[in-house]
């Protein structure tokens, strides 16, 4: 399947890019966070589980149970606050 991820914030900046095309056997969300991982380096340091953020699929928030389809737009992000 291919996929359309795009990092915002902090991500974006620590992996040197706002989006990139994937293509992936990934079925879930978690999946794809492990697939991720696996780049190793700075990928493993900022999708660890202990780190916080979110993902959105096709801009609705999601789990790591959510369920991928090929052409997803995946978005991972780092919470927002406001004031």
């Amino acid at each position: 399947m291919k996929f359309k991820l795009l990092y915002f914030a902090r991500l974006q900046d620590a992996f040197g890019t706002a989006a990139e095309e994937l293509e992936s056997d990934a079925a879930t969300v978690e999946e794809l966070l492990i697939e991720l991982r696996l780049r190793g380096t700075v990928w493993a340091q900022e999708l660890a589980p202990k780190q916080i953020f979110r993902v959105a699929v096709n801009q609705e928030m999601a789990d790591l149970t959510t369920l991928l389809a090929n052409n997803d737009e995946v978005a991972i992000f780092p919470p927002v606050t406001g004031g």
